[in-house]
């Protein structure tokens, strides 16, 4: 099998061209050069490149005769076409039966509890400690785990990689377990150029239940909400990828009302994650050790990755964002993760509440030794009785509409308190709203 497979598809589906190798496995699904691209997950991938008009990468698993085999797929709009680059072609085991009375496989040994790796610059793993460092050294991180999109569509990972920071809670799934999920944790390495130099990590298995504890800390303490987060997160994400799975068919054609109702089921999860996710920041705010780091950040960048983590959301609804151009620059002191957090829930906020084709606003100004960022919309505004009750504790505009907790503007805001900010709301009804983030200016 060739390092890398080529193919392209056309506006209206269709494979148009390809290598040997894409166009058997073509053949095998029941379609032809010429016809509309037959295999599920790799069509996937090319609608969503052409919907975003963006490169995607990652890693998909189609049938291929009585195996699954999964490949490592880029795909990227190159004027009206696609054009899918497909490596891996990595095989996977053979399907067992299924029928009553047939053989039952035997159960793999567990995955290990905890490992630490280092990989280099091209993220080959080069170091490793435990009990599989024997059978992951030398293989590419994504060889080793399947990585696990968050609620937002996104990896920490990622994120890590583009800001060169810290992360943490990078799921996945061990491609020798994949019936086990995994927490990666890690940093990035940097060479005495201050070039990137790989990363370093750990990896903890996610437990699949609560344990019970001999001596039980009081309800609201932090090991049950360590262990609540646990034992929500792990099996919600698995019904949120299962869901989309369904959704996207990547196993073959679906009724639509099936798959529509599996949209609803990811959909659902994901606010469930979401909830988890407030409760426990909202956890960390309320514990007397909490704190912020403090660092000189790019207020206009964080606007953009921001926007860029919630672009798909915002097309889904024909919403436009208005950002701050690429060479806008305002600098601001805070914390750069807890800065992010804030401008997504802003900026969610106002997707959520815009009309469909409407128009999103961010600005950023200085005032003396403070910046300012705003996020207008052009909802349906909000009441000035209500404009204090939205920043406090499981309270919105209007409980009945569909939406988040009531917790995403009282941890906004309380995040930009502790660090020296604050977020003010600017409105009336009929007439949007505007939130204003105020934060203390680099010197």
């Amino acid at each position: 099998m060739p390092d890398i497979v080529a193919g392209r598809i056309s506006s209206a589906g269709h494979l148009i061209s390809a290598d040997d190798a894409l166009l058997r496995l073509q053949q095998r699904a029941g379609g032809l050069l010429g016809g509309p691209l037959a295999v599920p997950s790799l069509a996937g991938v090319a609608r969503l490149a052409r919907t975003l008009g963006i490169l995607i990468s990652r890693s998909v698993i189609c049938a291929d005769g009585d195996h699954d085999v999964e490949l490592l797929v880029r795909a990227r709009l190159d004027r009206e076409d696609v054009v899918l680059s497909i490596g891996g072609w990595t095989p996977r085991p053979q399907r067992q039966p299924w029928l009553v009375g047939e053989d039952v496989p035997a159960l793999k040994p567990e995955a290990p509890e905890k490992m630490v790796w280092v990989t280099d610059a091209k993220l080959d793993i080069v170091e490793a400690s435990g009990p599989e460092n024997s059978n992951i050294t030398g293989k590419s991180l994504t060889e080793v785990f399947r990585l696990i999109e968050d609620e937002f569509s996104a990896m920490p990972i990622l994120a890590a990689l583009a800001t060169g920071s810290d992360f943490t809670n990078q799921f996945a799934t061990m491609r020798a377990h994949p019936e086990y999920e995994v927490s990666l944790s890690g940093q990035v390495l940097r060479d005495d150029l201050g070039n990137f130099a790989g990363l370093s990590g750990s990896t903890d298995k996610v437990p699949s239940d609560i344990t019970e504890d001999p001596t039980p800390e009081p309800a609201a303490g932090p090991a049950f909400t360590e262990r609540l987060d646990a034992a929500l997160r792990a099996p919600l994400g698995r019904i949120v990828a299962s869901a989309d799975s369904i959704s996207a068919q990547e196993d073959g054609p679906l009724r639509r009302d099936y798959a529509d109702y599996a949209g609803d089921i990811a959909s659902a999860a994901r606010h469930l994650l979401t909830l988890v996710d407030d409760l426990s920041d909202l956890h960390m705010l309320e514990s007397p050790d909490f704190k912020v780091d403090i660092e000189e950040v790019d207020l206009a960048d964080l606007a953009r990755r921001a926007a860029g983590l919630l672009k798909v959301r915002a097309a889904d609804r024909n919403i436009k964002i208005d950002l701050p151009g690429a060479e806008d620059t305002l600098l601001a002191r805070g914390d750069f993760r807890r800065i992010l957090q804030i401008l997504v829930n802003l900026i969610g906020n106002a997707i959520r509440y815009s009309p469909t084709d409407g128009m999103i606003w961010l600005r950023i100004e200085r005032d003396a030794d403070t910046v300012v960022m705003i996020v207008a919309d052009q909802g349906k505004g909000i009441a000035q009785e209500d404009q204090a009750r939205i920043f406090e504790k499981f309270e919105r505009v209007d409980p009945s509409e569909p939406g988040g907790s009531g917790l995403g503007l009282f941890i906004s805001r309380r995040l930009a308190q502790a660090m020296g900010g604050d977020i003010v709301v600017d409105s009336g009804m009929g007439q949007g709203a505007r939130f204003v983030l105020t934060l203390p200016a680099a010197d």
